[in-house]
């Protein structure tokens, strides 16, 4: 018997049906950390927040008020809140006053949304409702009782919308704009802060040509750098420095004077400057006061001397305005108020100014 020979393994077939082995690499990847995504507040929200740091009487209420009903609102708001209004509007035919209740209630509220409300992007969102509000007070549709009352002064005196919205771009302006390299940059913010509120009195008054418009611009950019430099201090901790920065950089002022609240003989430097240049724009918008109604002027006259004034008690400080902020004794307003009376009948006693100044030309 023969033995049947063992199958011998076939290496060719075997390598053919060996299983292969898959060799598997471990890949590390660095784990992704996913940081949950801040939305932005909604308008809604801003707005609500913007009315809860202003007083409830500023909102913008369901059922539009009368025209009375309107004209009484600003008429208090108006004497309550400005004291020196009341009295400057003893000077101005009766029919007026309504006018400049309703041109002044629609500045107070505009810079009380911009200055009153510590949040900027509230506050934005708030000056950009109240702008719709004034496109639709154009638009007879208003609603606030400031508009109300406005949309009659408006018709009655002929009053475009630009000096309006100009100020609403002066108050967003603040809440992104901090510091001013230069004079003029200065200037130009008071091309929106405060010029139109010189145009809208002249428009209230049948008084509109560019040729006053150019002298009030004058009177009133000085008025607002009369303030600025009055309000040093408080401006600083609202974070907000007007004090051009070239100019701070000449006489070698820090901010960390500002914040100290120390005047060092370099920043009474720059204050006497400062003070000296915003004498001389006064002067320049002197020339509009015999221009204007008698009225007029005697308002004119009472507000550039206001003004004056304010320099003058800086002046008195030593250009001092960190320590205590300057401001006008009761006994000075008092005298102002008497001499605008008597202004009013004796037109000798307005001030009177030299002609504006013209650049040098080589």
């Amino acid at each position: 018997m023969t033995k049947k020979a063992s199958k011998q393994p076939d290496p060719e077939k075997e390598a053919k049906t060996e299983p292969k082995t898959e060799v598997k690499t471990e890949v590390k990847t660095e784990a992704k950390i996913e940081t949950p995504s801040v939305e932005a507040p909604s308008e809604e929200v801003l707005l609500a927040r913007g009315w809860a740091a202003l007083p409830e009487s500023y909102r913008i209420p369901e059922v539009a008020p009368t025209l009375d009903e309107a004209q009484a609102y600003c008429r208090q708001l108006a004497e309550s809140h400005y004291e020196n209004f009341h009295v400057a509007t003893w000077f101005l035919p009766k029919a007026l006053r309504p006018h400049f209740h309703a041109i002044y209630a629609y500045c107070r509220i505009s810079d009380d949304l911009g200055d009153e409300v510590r949040d900027p992007a509230a506050a934005l969102a708030l000056l950009n409702l109240w702008g719709r509000e004034l496109d639709a007070c154009y638009q007879g549709k208003a609603r606030h009782p400031v508009f109300v009352a406005l949309a009659e002064t408006i018709h009655d005196c002929s009053i475009p919308k630009e000096p309006f919205a100009d100020l609403l771009k002066a108050f967003r302006q603040d809440q992104t704009v901090k510091r001013y390299q230069t004079i003029e940059d200065v200037l130009a913010y008071c091309r929106y802060s405060a010029n139109p509120v010189g145009r809208l009195v002249l428009h209230a008054c049948g008084e509109a040509d560019e040729e006053k418009f150019k002298l009030s611009d004058a009177t009133c950019s000085a008025l607002q750098l009369a303030n600025f430099w009055q309000d040093v201090r408080r401006d600083y901790a609202l974070g907000r420095i007007y004090l051009p920065q070239a100019d701070m950089d000449f006489f070698r002022v820090k901010e960390v004077t500002l914040a100290e609240g120390i005047a060092t003989p370099e920043f009474c430097g720059l204050m006497r400057c400062e003070v000296d240049y915003t004498r001389q724009l006064f002067e320049e918008g002197f020339p509009l006061i015999g221009m204007v109604s008698r009225e007029l002027a005697v308002d004119l006259d009472l507000f550039s001397r206001g003004g004056l004034e304010i320099l003058r008690a800086i002046e008195r400080q030593s250009y001092d305005v960190l320590s205590a902020r300057p401001a006008i004794s009761k006994s000075t307003k008092a005298k102002l108020g008497l001499w605008a009376a008597a202004a009013k009948l004796l037109p000798f006693l307005r001030l009177r100014g030299r002609a504006p100044r013209t650049e040098k030309t080589d």
